[in-house]
């Protein structure tokens, strides 16, 4: 991308990040599930985890897809939290825009499908998380009850400080704007423009900014089903950013 690229590459498997003179694509190949590909660029290295995005700031990059995305896609800050191939695994963090495919299935907000383009923000590193971390197996069983699940999961939902808003995935086949403002308050998400999410509760703490295309599955829900795995890359696929900028407010 060149010397004077203020991102940093990863290209894993046959994931592919170029350059064009207005435009970054991230792109995956065909291939099989035997391995895991992944395009991204970021603003942080992996390894030392040195994060300096911090609110208040505003994200705003103009964004679109070309093939059925199979795994996950996306852009916005996180903490790095889980990367395929490592036993470690952090408590996550993040406010996203995040596309999942047809095996994904992270049902974390009430009323919103846990697959599709969304709007999300969470954080697990707060203290209402870790209080009510050990009483998670029974959550799980009571949560397969639906009226339990209506009436308590608002508050696991609010311990994990999941915000979220269905956006329709139409949006990706042509280019949009994206904007994110996060602020100590909270946050906003929107798309040309429009708010599409406001989210009372945000992480705190300095994070990452990401924005890739893999080959990955997961699978989290209040019922206690968890899951993650790698998937066949049927056609080639990618996500086109353009004018990524990054403002301290």
């Amino acid at each position: 991308m060149g010397p004077s690229s203020p991102w940093r590459l990863t290209e894993l498997g046959g994931g592919l990040v170029k350059q064009e003179t207005d435009e970054i694509s991230l792109t995956l190949p065909t291939g099989a599930a035997n391995a895991y590909h992944d395009a991204q660029i970021s603003d942080y290295s992996a390894a030392a985890r040195d994060f300096v995005n911090e609110p208040p700031l505003r994200l705003e990059l103009r964004a679109r897809a070309r093939g059925e995305i199979s795994g996950t896609a996306g852009f916005g800050f996180w903490n790095h939290a889980f990367v395929p191939g490592e036993r470690r695994f952090r408590l996550p963090q993040a406010l996203w825009f995040f596309y999942g495919g047809r095996a994904t299935d992270i049902a974390l907000a009430q009323g919103v499908a846990g697959r599709g383009w969304k709007a999300a923000t969470f954080d697990a590193k707060n203290w209402r998380f870790g209080a009510l971390l050990p009483l998670a197996p029974l959550g799980f069983l009571l949560m397969r009850s639906s009226p339990l699940y209506d009436r308590f999961w608002p508050l696991g939902q609010a311990a994990i400080g999941v915000s979220e808003a269905a956006l329709d995935s139409s949006l990706l086949e042509e280019f949009h704007t994206y904007r994110i403002e996060w602020r100590r308050d909270g946050a906003s998400f929107a798309v040309d423009g429009a708010v599409v999410l406001r989210a009372p509760e945000v992480p705190q703490s300095r994070l990452g900014f990401i924005a890739w295309i893999d080959n990955q599955y997961a699978i989290v829900t209040p019922q206690g089903r968890f899951g993650h795995g790698l998937l066949a890359i049927p056609h080639q696929q990618s996500l086109h950013l353009r004018d990524i900028s990054i403002t301290r407010q």
